[in-house]
């Protein structure tokens, strides 16, 4: 971070990502608050001004800073449009407020007749109209003018009253001399031929990305559109779709995510619970993309449709239908390729390749994936490739996609989503990307940093009280908070948990909570409402006999105890389902109706925990405009828990001896409540949890 070397000292800006080398993260109307160290020689009085703008645009919008004994200033701002902003600070030894504070100390000290002081002040005000005429504000200027004039040929009691001035401050504030000021700037390093124009690489001052205020709350829901009518011996297409559209919406999703939809590979096709061979019949994995052979309009490649879905036409129908109900359509963008991908016969380069010539298909040992090459982004031609795959992108979003769910993309090169996503929000800023990279937090982390919206976590492997207060802790108060914005599934297509395995409906309760009240983005993989926790394969494990320790296997080696795979998962055929059985359905239609009327679950980093007597019970409360609630879980999904909780009054404006009422979103039952701690039972069967709103 460098400064011009003029008056102030701005220094230990907050918040700044990487020194400004990556773009702070905000919503649509959503409070940027910046603070900074600032700073002068001398005795001069300062100013400070937070200043922001659309970025690379022309005109600054600014506010004053306010300041603190220790030179800590702080202001804020909001956006109103979705897109990259830049912002800055402007730090001046102000001559006019100086003045002010060096008169008015003498005037009070009795001295007089103040006429060296008189003439100094005087001439501050016909420097600022000279400014006013450079800016052509002549009215000003006039007014001014005559204001020295007056100046000059008044008396102490006078000029004190213009000293007091509050028309004059205004003016003078108006056209202060900044000449001297120092501004906050970045100097990025960055080759600026790598990213479209208008890309933060190439931006002078920090910048904050403001997304669209869905892309922080939302709530999402996948199925398989193969398996939509939930028949084994039929697959479905995209015209049979709206009955599960209706379903989710009905249960209050506002996201429908496809997996991938594109034409499905014949060499090496998957079978049953991936098996190496398929049997006539199968429909292979969805994740093996690509068919140069199905004859379709665009090659059979990333812009094609899978012919037994139906055509671009069909889904450009279903993305109308969905989006007339209010939701919105995420896809699935996995870079992956059969061995019938065009790209393999029209790119050959863009792969790895063994010593005999041969291209080596996708592993992850013990795991073997025959039926996909992985790309080579470091191939000889790779601004080509790179440039291909952001076309992908850019080709659904002109079919009125803009949500992408991105497949495995700690695999990929963190500066190529970078580029695909600076140059994909170029054009379509309110374009989101959910990052499923379950890997180490560093990468986690910089991929969030370099574009990515949303970012899939670790809460599926988060079940213990202290496991998750220190997680969410981090990802709400965090340095990451600035950036990082968390999605919560409680499953996948991949991920069966072992909590869920072992727990039964009730465990499904207590996920459903958590996700959906922990963080303002959360969604669940089709069949988790219905309880479906066949796995692959279960270890013997009595839970329910050591619930701290199976909670603590699930924290920490969570293998032990299961494959967190679906039995017949739904990657590898088409899956039955009885949709009309009720599950935990009403327990989702009401928590997803909490979210839309409480704005306290629309925001994450206003998550506090608070004390539970009983480390089975987590608590936790949030509050925004007005709306104070505390949510109470049982983390047990076998037996009744009891405890005392400690209530958060002074957050919720209340005092020790005022009594008040909490009401149960989730029952619409009521409580009379006093003082801070207060007792708790919660059984499975009964009630997973509490969403206690504090009327």
């Amino acid at each position: 971070m460098n400064i011009r070397p003029f008056s102030a000292v701005i220094e230990n800006v907050r918040p700044l990502v990487d020194g400004g080398r990556y773009p702070v993260k905000r919503l649509v109307g959503e409070r940027l608050v910046v603070e900074a160290d600032v700073f002068k020689d001398g005795h001069d009085v300062l100013s400070a001004v937070l200043k922001w703008r659309k970025l690379g645009g022309a005109a600054w919008q600014e506010v004053p800073m306010a300041s603190s004994w220790d030179d800590r200033w702080r202001a804020e701002c909001a956006f109103d449009a979705p897109g990259a902003h830049e912002f800055t600070i402007e730090a001046w030894g102000n001559v006019w407020k100086s003045w002010q504070h060096e008169f008015e100390a003498k005037y009070a000290a009795g001295e007089r007749p103040l006429t060296s002081e008189t003439l100094e002040g005087a001439a501050f005000v016909a420097q600022a109209a000279a400014l006013a005429l450079a800016r052509g504000a002549k009215a000003d200027c006039d007014w001014l003018l005559w204001v020295s004039r007056e100046m000059k040929a008044a008396d102490a009691p006078l000029v004190n009253d213009y000293a007091h001035s509050e028309q004059l401050a205004e003016q003078m504030w108006k056209y202060a001399d900044r000449s001297l000021a120092t501004e906050l700037v970045c100097t990025l390093e960055d080759s600026a031929d790598l990213f479209p124009a208008g890309h933060i690489a190439a931006a002078r001052y920090p910048v904050v990305w403001v997304d669209r205020a869905a892309a922080g709350f939302a709530a999402w829901y996948e199925f398989f559109p193969r398996s939509a009518e939930g028949r084994e011996d039929k697959g479905s297409t995209f015209r049979d779709c709206l009955p599960r559209v209706e379903y989710a919406r009905d249960m209050g999703f506002d996201v429908i995510y496809f997996p991938p939809i594109h034409p499905i590979g014949v060499t090496a096709r998957k079978g049953r619970n991936n098996a190496v061979s398929c049997q006539p019949g199968e429909p292979g994995v969805p994740y093996a993309i690509g068919n140069r052979h199905q004859g379709c309009p665009n090659g059979g490649g990333h812009r094609d449709v899978a012919p037994e879905l139906g055509t671009l036409e069909d889904f450009r129908w279903l993305v109308g239908e969905i989006k007339a109900r209010g939701m919105e359509v995420a896809l699935d963008f996995a870079v992956n390729c059969s061995p019938d991908h065009p790209y393999v016969h029209d790119h050959p380069e863009w792969f790895y390749h063994r010593p005999d010539g041969s291209i080596k298909y996708a592993e992850n040992p013990p795991k073997k994936y025959q039926d996909v090459f992985p790309m080579n982004y470091h191939c000889a031609t790779w601004r080509e490739m790179w440039s291909e795959l952001t076309g992908v992108i850019e080709f659904w979003c002109e079919q009125g996609v803009r949500v992408f769910r991105v497949d495995n993309p700690h695999t990929k090169p963190v500066h190529f989503w970078e580029y695909l996503i600076g140059r994909v929000q170029s054009r379509f800023p309110d374009a989101v990307f959910l990052s499923e990279a379950f890997t180490k937090g560093k990468m986690m982390r910089a991929l969030a940093k370099v574009g990515y919206t949303q970012s899939y976590t670790y809460f599926t492997w988060r079940n213990t009280a202290q496991g998750l207060r220190d997680y969410f802790n981090e990802l709400a108060h965090g340095e990451g908070a600035e950036y990082m914005r968390p999605n919560l599934w409680p499953n996948t297509p991949d991920i069966l948990p072992s909590y869920l395995q072992f727990g039964g409906k009730s465990a499904f309760e207590v996920r459903a909570i958590l996700a959906a009240t922990l963080a303002p983005v959360y969604g669940i993989y089709s069949g988790f409402e219905l309880c479906e926790n066949a796995g692959l394969e279960r270890k013997p494990w009595d839970a329910a006999g050591d619930v701290r320790g199976f909670l603590a296997l699930c924290d920490g080696d969570y293998k032990q105890l299961a494959r967190e795979e679906y039995l017949d998962s739904e990657k590898y055929q088409l899956k039955a389902r009885d949709w009309s059985a009720e599950g935990i359905r009403p327990l989702l239609r009401t928590l997803n109706k909490a979210r839309r009327e409480n704005p306290a679950l629309q925001q994450f980093r206003n998550l506090q925990f608070v004390h539970s007597d009983n480390d089975l019970i987590l608590a936790y409360a949030k509050i925004a405009d007005g709306n104070r609630l505390l949510i109470i879980v049982n983390l047990d999904a076998w037996y009744a828990e009891e405890t005392m909780v400690s209530v958060p009054l002074e957050a919720f404006g209340l005092n020790e001896t005022q009594p008040y009422t909490v009401e149960d979103l989730l029952t619409g039952e009521k409580w009379q409540w006093s003082g801070r701690r207060n007792y708790v039972r919660l059984a499975p069967g009964e009630r997973a949890g509490h969403v206690l709103r504090v009327v």
